[in-house]
């Protein structure tokens, strides 16, 4: 599975901004998918995952109720809405793929090339 993540830039606080993966592999739909996030000096964090039927997506306490994970199937896609974004935000968001809920960053197989998301206070 390859996975080509994009749709990062740069906002100012308080904006919006939609990720998006996709997936290379035609089976997409039996893989749980996820964001993860890392900072500079950081290590990289959970921040949202879906199942793979889509029924149960998870959120990081961090983003609840500001950001929102789904998928579709037809495209091989998942999504990551981002609203309301703060400076504390800015990290590289990293699409992952796995087995089973993609809740730590241990589980993923696939990992996607990142793409770097920027909040100006």
């Amino acid at each position: 599975v390859q996975l080509q993540a994009s749709g990062g830039g740069l906002v100012q606080a308080g904006g919006s901004l939609r990720l998006s993966c996709a997936a290379s592999r035609r089976t997409f739909d039996s893989y749980n998918m996820g964001w993860f996030r890392q900072a500079p000096g950081r290590e990289r964090e959970f921040v949202a995952a879906i199942t793979g039927n889509g029924d149960n997506s998870y959120t990081a306490d961090s983003v609840k109720g500001r950001f929102t994970i789904s998928r579709d199937d037809a495209k091989n896609s998942i999504y990551l809405q981002m609203n309301n974004l703060k400076p504390e935000d800015t990290a590289v968001y990293y699409c992952a793929a796995g087995p089973s809920v993609v809740l730590t960053p241990q589980v993923v197989d696939y990992w996607g090339q990142g793409t770097l998301v920027t909040v100006s206070s």
